[in-house]
């Protein structure tokens, strides 16, 4: 059984990746699991409440779960050209202390998508993603693409995805990525 985690990288209820992480939960084929997880409850990074009260439980968990998988589906949105804060301060987080990078994101097989309003879908987004992936040593899989453009017509007002293409695309997307992380 190959285990995939798949972040929203959005708070928003209605969010279109978070509702590419559901899609991608029920979409997922024999031998795979997908588990979607938020960011919900992460504080801002700030070194001073580390030192003084240790990791937080939000961040304590989001490291179990990245650690617990077989591969990590980071499902981006894309904010002025780049990553959310939101998103990159999870990360920040889940990088302490530092001595525990290895230990939970070495090696760890890894794969970009998003969904956003505009044309090019989260191009410069996923882009933006690649120094971070290779600072913490993780591994990418390269062998697929998915950029989700002009959601607002591919999804409904709870954010679901209702187009039944870019189901497909998705549908074959974790399958060769769950390929590449079981391997």
């Amino acid at each position: 059984m190959t285990h995939i985690l798949a972040i929203s990288g959005s708070l928003r209820k209605a969010s279109y990746n978070s509702g590419l992480v559901r899609a991608a939960e029920g979409l997922a084929l024999e031998g795979v699991t997908v588990a979607g997880m938020t960011l919900h409850g992460i504080p801002l990074y700030n070194g001073d409440v580390e030192a003084a009260e240790g990791i937080p439980a939000a961040v304590t968990a989001l490291k179990d779960a990245i650690r617990a998988a077989d591969g990590v589906l980071l499902v981006t949105p894309e904010y002025n050209n780049g990553i959310p804060g939101v998103f990159k301060n999870a990360v920040d987080w889940a990088s302490r202390p530092a001595s525990e990078i290895g230990e939970i994101f070495g090696g760890k097989p890894v794969a970009i998508i998003g969904a956003s309003l505009g044309g090019f879908g989260t191009i410069l987004s996923q882009n933006h993603w690649l120094p971070v992936i290779r600072t913490l040593g993780m591994r990418p899989w390269f062998q697929g693409r998915l950029m989700v453009s002009r959601a607002s017509s591919l999804f409904d007002g709870e954010g679901n995805l209702t187009d039944d293409e870019t189901r497909k695309r998705l549908s074959d997307f974790v399958a060769g990525f769950a390929a590449f992380a079981g391997a």
